[in-house]
């Protein structure tokens, strides 16, 4: 499923469209603007959905790979070396989520990444699992103390 959104203000109102629905909320002077919680709940499933192409390690490592330059199926698969059929099915996901785009190169498909802001959210979570595996660390070393 693709989702498209249209952002605009108009007289002090922002307008959120998303297929086909219209949600808004009102900003007020010197306040942080309230999402309604239907627009929340639908920003939420959203953010959900496209998380969800970040569970399964072989995904991420295709999105770095691509990272480092644009890659057709056969390049991805021996490089993670994995089967075709599991490169296939993750590219599948990750183009369905809007994560990665593909353009025909001669008789080949080509992946690269949709938006390279991708790699600095994996990299956030990298840096947010080592400080964890660090706190950890310290845990036992005060245990063992």
């Amino acid at each position: 499923m693709t989702t498209s959104i249209v952002v605009f203000w108009l007289d002090g109102v922002m307008y959120v469209y998303w297929n086909i629905r219209l949600s808004e909320y009102r900003l007020r002077l010197g306040q942080r603007p309230m999402l309604s919680s239907t627009l929340a709940r639908e920003i939420c499933e959203m953010e959900a959905d496209l998380c969800s192409a970040f569970s399964d390690p072989n995904r991420i490592l295709i999105l770095y790979a691509l990272n480092e330059k644009p890659l057709n199926v056969s390049e991805i698969t021996a490089e993670l070396e994995i089967p075709q059929s599991t490169t296939s099915r993750h590219l599948k996901i990750l183009r369905d989520r809007g994560l990665v785009i593909s353009s025909r190169q001669g008789t080949s498909v080509e992946y690269r990444l949709s938006d390279p802001r991708l790699i600095d959210a994996l990299d956030v979570l990298r840096s947010v699992l080592r400080d964890r595996i660090a706190r950890r660390a310290n845990l036992m070393d005060v245990a063992d103390a």
